[in-house]
């Protein structure tokens, strides 16, 4: 889902609404209600469909990589915990 081409469907498809609701209702008020509830629920939509392939994608690749559990998970917390440190105290947290 290409965000830019998403934004611009939704744009078309909330003026088609809003048309089809004018057209309907003769409402000018109502339109515009119905119109911003469409838009939010299409805003979900679009929020729970990327989180669907997020999720999909991590569970694909832990099936992809082997489960390796660490032989000393204390140790591992520890360099961790230096790395990530050693990096935000870099001006601008640069990762280089």
């Amino acid at each position: 889902m290409f965000a830019p081409r998403f934004v611009m469907s939704m744009f078309g498809a909330l003026a088609a609404f809003a048309i089809a609701t004018y057209f309907l209702t003769g409402s000018l008020a109502s339109t515009a209600v119905q119109t911003l509830i469409c838009a939010v629920l299409i805003q979900v939509g679009y929020f729970l469909a990327v989180l669907f392939l997020v999720w999909k994608e991590a569970r694909e690749r832990r099936k992809l990589s082997p489960g390796k559990l660490p032989a000393d998970p204390t140790n591992d917390e520890k360099q961790a915990s230096k790395l990530s440190l050693r990096r935000l105290n870099r001006p601008r947290h640069f990762n280089s």
